[in-house]
């Protein structure tokens, strides 16, 4: 079943007007480099960062520390600025192949965290301009609510994962296994995948090798729509999770993929 608010977060209205902001910041730096950008350095894990990537985390660090001085902040390129139990997970842009090739399939992830649960999150699309924002348990999608689709079973299932080339061995064949049950299944999107779950447009989404700037702004997404989002093992995700996720459009279906994922081990 879906996690119920244990508390309401300080300030929420304060705290969403202003993730609201970093997200419009974020989305004018990113139009700015996108598709004039092509340049890019490999990181020591082998993945690429272009000049965009720093120059909006660095902005929405700025923002933040200006704004909220006590909180801390945990983004992909600068690391983690110690604060106290309120912090900012960041990633400025989930999909930087995708940035870097011209798809307009990358995003912004945008994160609010107090003592480690995430209470607000944020899939900014500059390219698309398109939004979905999650507080205090429900998501919005340019401006409206959304829900999953509400469906039950895998078989009828719409499947999205990322590639296939974050899975180690054996998780990709417990993947393959579980997918070849569905209805249909599609690769690629990054964090896109998941607003696309909140939005109804599909069903099931199974990913690996994710870090908690990739994940923790999706689970207040998915879960204020009406979904579920966890670790393959179904517990919930956190900043010392193991980076495999699973996320679906209803408790019903999750509780199935976790079971046919587990089977297939």
């Amino acid at each position: 079943m879906q996690c119920e608010v244990l508390f309401v977060m300080s300030d929420p209205v304060a705290i969403f007007t202003f993730a609201d902001a970093l997200a419009d910041l974020a989305r004018d730096i990113a139009r700015e480099h996108f598709r004039s950008t092509t340049a890019f350095e490999l990181k020591a894990d082998a993945s690429p960062v272009t000049v965009a990537d720093r120059a909006i985390e660095l902005a929405m660090r700025v923002a933040i520390q200006e704004r909220f001085p006590g909180h801390g902040i945990l983004g992909e390129e600068m690391g983690r600025l110690v604060g106290d139990d309120q912090l900012w997970v960041l990633d400025p842009i989930d999909g930087t192949k995708a940035f870097i090739t011209g798809m307009p399939l990358f995003g912004t992830l945008i994160a609010y965290l107090e003592e480690e649960v995430p209470r607000l999150g944020v899939i900014e699309m500059p390219a698309l301009g398109e939004r979905w924002s999650a507080s205090l348990g429900v998501t919005a999608f340019a401006g409206n609510p959304c829900r999953t689709s509400g469906c039950l079973s895998i078989d009828e299932a719409r499947v999205y994962t990322s590639s296939p080339d974050v899975f180690a061995a054996a998780d990709w064949q417990r993947y393959e296994r579980l997918s070849k049950r569905a209805a249909m299944r599609r690769f690629g999107g990054d964090c896109y995948m998941y607003g696309l779950l909140a939005s109804g447009h599909c069903d099931l989404v199974v990913e690996a090798a994710l870090m908690p700037y990739d994940y923790m702004a999706l689970v207040p997404v998915v879960e204020g729509a009406g979904g579920l989002m966890t670790d393959w093992d179904g517990r919930p995700l956190g900043l010392g999770s193991d980076g495999r996720v699973v996320a679906s459009a209803s408790a019903a279906l999750h509780d199935r993929a976790l079971k046919a994922l587990a089977e297939n081990s």
